[in-house]
């Protein structure tokens, strides 16, 4: 989900779409959680009676007792999926991007900003919503904006830039330093608490310019291996060994976005092509084995699909040796057949 909104804005800021000459509409919808009109909601949503119903009990809970008839719960899971149904359509209204309520527009040029400010006012009324007035803002392409967690950035030469957003790597760079800084943990552990931590963010700017000493969080691990190597217990090696644990790496590539074949359905039931494209969202060990395997599991032999991750498994029991003839890609649920001590292939 995260590749599509990058991508749909690099097609259109782009050099080759005169990026460089676009303008951004950043819309921020006044207090649109709590203020969406249940009635809208439940005229637009597409679902069985008793789901409706359960819905229909969800909005009524009272959260907010000041608007009975207005707003869908705070925090919880179903807001924004409701949010999207209320809002379905108002990308229609111009080009533009839209994740729940955020949203932004591409204008060209000769695009009247007024008009579409308008059409999109009149779309909200509709469903009891109404434009922030202080926080929509339009700004050239070439200044940068921010969009679900990233800057994006047309430069004067043309070219486009993305990035981390501000917000986002301060939140992050956070996180980090409170569970280097505590002193509850240990190295080992905080190595283990970082590793998912750093790995989710790369992984999440892995199609960004992540090169640099900021990006490549340099200044950061180097004040882990500070504190790590404090450690009575540690030595400089295996503080290093904790650090390539706790930062683990994941490859980046700058806007390197592969469509899909135009003929192609994750629900064609053709598990060649999905299972070969799926298997580049892993990388390292796993990714050799996968290409080693022709892209099906080492266990049952059959293709991998969305439908499980991919484990890898120790051949002989020993999860320190990580030679490539000791490891296999399987599913999740052979990895667990193969631990349950059946032997047999099913």
């Amino acid at each position: 989900m995260e590749k599509l909104f990058q991508q749909t804005l690099f097609n259109n800021l782009n050099s080759r779409c005169n990026g460089v000459n676009k303008r951004i509409l950043e819309l921020d919808i006044e207090k649109c959680f709590d203020r969406i009109n249940h009635i809208s909601i439940m005229e637009r949503v597409i679902a069985p009676q008793t789901i409706k119903n359960g819905i229909w009990r969800c909005l009524k809970a009272g959260v907010n007792p000041e608007f009975p008839e207005q707003g869908t719960p705070q925090g919880g899971v179903v807001s924004p999926l409701l949010a999207t149904i209320a809002l379905d359509g108002i990308e229609n209204l111009h080009n533009s991007i839209r994740y729940a309520d955020d949203m932004v527009l591409i204008l060209k040029s000769k695009d009247d900003e007024n008009k579409i400010l308008k059409d999109i006012q009149e779309f909200l009324a509709t469903r009891g919503l109404k434009v922030s007035e202080r926080k929509t803002k339009l700004v050239k392409a070439t200044d940068g904006f921010d969009f679900l967690g990233w800057h994006f950035k047309v430069q004067t030469n043309g070219k486009f830039s993305c990035v981390p957003s501000e917000d986002n790597y301060k939140a992050f760079r956070q996180k980090v330093k409170d569970i280097v800084n505590c002193s509850n943990y240990g190295a080992r552990i905080k190595a283990t608490k970082l590793a998912p931590l750093v790995r989710g963010w790369r992984n999440y700017h892995r199609y960004c310019k992540m090169d640099g000493s900021r990006f490549s969080l340099w200044g950061t691990v180097h004040r882990a291996f500070k504190v790590f190597n404090k450690e009575k217990k540690l030595n400089r090696y295996t503080a290093t060994e904790l650090i390539k644990k706790a930062f683990p790496a994941v490859p980046y590539s700058k806007n390197r976005h592969v469509n899909v074949k135009s003929n192609k359905s994750p629900y064609d039931g053709d598990t060649v092509y999905w299972s070969k494209r799926n298997s580049k969202l892993y990388d390292g060990a796993t990714s050799k084995c996968l290409k080693r395997q022709d892209h099906s599991c080492g266990y049952c032999g059959l293709k991998f699909t969305d439908d499980e991750r991919v484990h890898l498994h120790h051949i002989d029991g020993n999860h320190d040796n990580w030679k490539p003839k000791n490891l296999m890609a399987v599913h999740h649920s052979c990895h667990q057949h193969i631990h349950m001590g059946k032997t047999e292939k099913v």
